[in-house]
């Protein structure tokens, strides 16, 4: 049997997105990979953040809905989470998920004489993440293809 996780991944999120969204959730991502077996991890978030309740009640509405849809033909553990306080930012999307938010990222090559940033996220469009620095407020337009890592950061009261 051909395993394809990204296919499967984008299959789990085409069925789930609508059912996560009218629990009052954000669909995040959806991974699956080996790890101790196959786990399919699906991550949500919404205002105010997530509990372990949230999880709960999201993994207990979607796991029969997997099972009758049989995306998966084999067994897996299924695993609802929150994105966390510093969470990767690996996609373009999670940058636009998160606007509004501070993110460090860190360049392939330097942008504004800066391979290290840290502002907020203020837009994403064709491959292009806005962010406004916190230290100084300068806007910079980042293309996607030069940022080697990103992650949110948390406030600092």
């Amino acid at each position: 049997m051909s395993i394809d996780p990204p296919v499967i991944a984008q299959k789990v999120k085409k069925k789930t997105m609508p059912i996560i969204e009218r629990m009052g959730y954000r669909l995040f991502d959806v991974e699956f990979k080996p790890e101790r077996g196959w786990v399919l991890r699906i991550i949500i978030d919404r205002e105010g953040g997530i509990t372990v309740g949230d999880c709960e009640e999201v993994s207990r509405r979607l796991s029969p809905i997997l099972d009758v849809e049989d995306i998966i033909p084999f067994s897996y553990t299924l695993e609802v989470s929150s994105p966390g306080i510093n969470r990767e930012l690996e996609k373009p999307d999670h940058y636009l998920f998160f606007r509004g938010r501070l993110a460090r990222i860190i360049l392939r090559e330097p942008v504004s004489g800066k391979r290290e940033i840290t502002g907020y996220i203020e837009e994403v469009r064709e491959s292009i993440i806005t962010i406004r620095e916190k230290e100084g407020g300068e806007t910079l337009h980042i293309p996607f293809s030069l940022i080697a890592r990103g992650r949110l950061e948390p406030e600092k009261w």
